[in-house]
């Protein structure tokens, strides 16, 4: 795929808003583009090789790859594997799965630190993104201890549904594209819990879901 196209994918990118088109040019020619097929495992660190990856379509999972537990979960427009710019030995413990079909780039880290050294802006985006997801972390361990787990479920599922869902007419809906166990992995609770949690919000009406959608109405947002 060439330079221009790889740019094209890369503007809706709120990181790259600040380097102008030359700088972003000069990055998309050592880029790498792949398309990544639903349910594909990343190694985010392979061997000696560690990679940041930018996801243009679909979404991603990050899980621990010593039990398979969900950490978080990536949209598009994100980034991805940053953590081995700060904590190399941590990143060589996750592993990222792709929930539907997707398209990444991806560079070398010590390219992309490289960059991030000459362009303040790139570097504090990326310091950002990471501080943020440590900040979710810390907020889940929070709820562990400060909520009970049908509250942390209901929770996650509106926050989720809030972030990846879009409009449609009076209601939010998004892929479903979790597992119960994702959830439950995500709330730290049980797969069975998290089973009564989504049926009871259901019976309530406050959720709806099948197999490839869930959705919330609009006005539960604010509740």
């Amino acid at each position: 795929m060439n330079t221009y196209t790889k740019y094209w994918f890369l503007e809706d990118f709120n990181l790259f808003n600040k380097l102008g088109r030359i700088t972003m040019m000069r990055m998309c020619e050592i880029l790498e583009m792949e398309n990544i097929d639903k349910g594909t495992t990343i190694q985010l660190v392979n061997k000696d090789e560690k990679s940041i990856f930018f996801l243009k379509k679909g979404t991603i999972k990050i899980t621990d790859s010593s039990n398979n537990t969900v950490k978080y979960v990536v949209k598009r427009g994100n980034i991805f594997g940053e953590l081995s710019l700060y904590n190399e030995q941590a990143a060589a413990e996750e592993q990222a799965i792709a929930l539907e079909d997707c398209i990444i780039c991806y560079i070398e880290a010590d390219r992309m630190e490289s960059i991030m050294e000459k362009h303040k802006s790139l570097k504090n985006g990326v310091l950002k993104v990471y501080g943020l997801r440590i900040k979710k972390l810390e907020r889940r361990l929070q709820d562990l201890l400060y909520k009970d787990s049908t509250t942390r479920i209901k929770e996650f599922v509106m926050d989720y549904i809030s972030e990846f869902g879009k409009f449609e007419n009076d209601k939010v809906i998004a892929k479903n594209l979790l597992s119960h166990k994702d959830i439950s992995n995500l709330t730290n609770t049980s797969r069975q819990t998290v089973s009564n949690v989504m049926s009871s919000l259901r019976k309530e009406d406050i959720i709806d879901y099948n197999s490839q959608f869930i959705s919330m109405t609009n006005d539960m947002k604010t509740r």
